[in-house]
């Protein structure tokens, strides 16, 4: 084979995650609306916020500073995160009429990007909340996306000797040495630095850090035919797991 080729890495390249593909946590979220206050008790810190559609201040969330939380109605709530004064995220909950589901459409606005992370998914109740709580109330689990915008699902890999460099179309990148030592992450202000550590030929593993505590965990396996990668990723600060499917593109 010419040299080239067998200097290649298995991670070289675009690869793009498969939505069809997603095992997503079984920890559930733990939201509750009673009495004017909205309360996110599975957010990290928990979120306790007054529903009167005006900006409230929230402490300890690297993406956020405010949350301004409207109820639509009976079945609905719109949610606006800032920070600094900039939307970052806009996103709509609207439970069925049966209670048993729920629908959530987003958009993001992360990094550099120009253009925004959009996605909308379902939801499926896993426990109830307490009596005249709004119908959002209860423990949910995201059951699946149905659709999630292209510059949120793709990431590019290039191997240079022993550096695993990395980049996303939102800004997100970083150029680790492969030997489990910290680097700076760019672009993203929840992750500040990421040890990626190389465990076989088609095997590395991602330790994703925020101001020196670890925040997440992934292991990512590229197929044998080189066409598909497998992440596993265990999520330290929510102590939940999930894995996913990303085709070479």
């Amino acid at each position: 084979m010419p040299a080239p080729a067998l200097a290649q890495s298995a991670f070289d390249g675009t690869w793009k995650i498969d939505l069809n593909k997603v095992e997503m946590p079984k920890k559930p979220d733990v939201l509750l609306l009673q009495d004017g206050m909205y309360h996110c008790k599975s957010c990290v810190p928990p979120v306790s916020v007054k529903a009167d559609g005006s900006d409230q201040p929230v402490s300890g969330h690297p993406y956020y500073d405010t949350m301004a939380v409207s109820v639509v109605d009976d079945h609905a709530i719109h949610e606006i995160d800032k920070k600094a004064g900039k939307v970052i995220a806009d996103s709509t909950m609207t439970v069925a009429a049966d209670g048993k589901t729920a629908n959530f459409e987003f958009t993001e606005n992360r990094g550099d990007s120009t253009a925004p992370v959009t996605g909308n998914g379902t939801m499926l109740r896993v426990a109830k909340g307490p009596a005249g709580a709004h119908a959002i109330s209860g423990s949910w689990r995201t059951k699946s996306y149905g659709s999630v915008s292209d510059n949120a699902l793709t990431r590019s890999y290039k191997v240079d000797g022993d550096t695993l460099h990395m980049h996303t179309p939102t800004g997100e990148s970083y150029s680790a040495k492969m030997d489990g030592s910290d680097t700076p992450y760019q672009g993203d202000p929840g992750t500040t630095s990421v040890a990626v550590k190389k465990l076989g030929r088609r095997t590395v593993q991602e330790t994703a850090k925020r101001d020196g505590k670890v925040i997440s965990v992934a292991k990512m396996t590229v197929a044998a035919d080189g066409k598909s990668m497998t992440i596993a990723v265990d999520d330290k600060l929510h102590g939940s797991h999930m894995s996913f499917v990303a085709m070479k593109q």
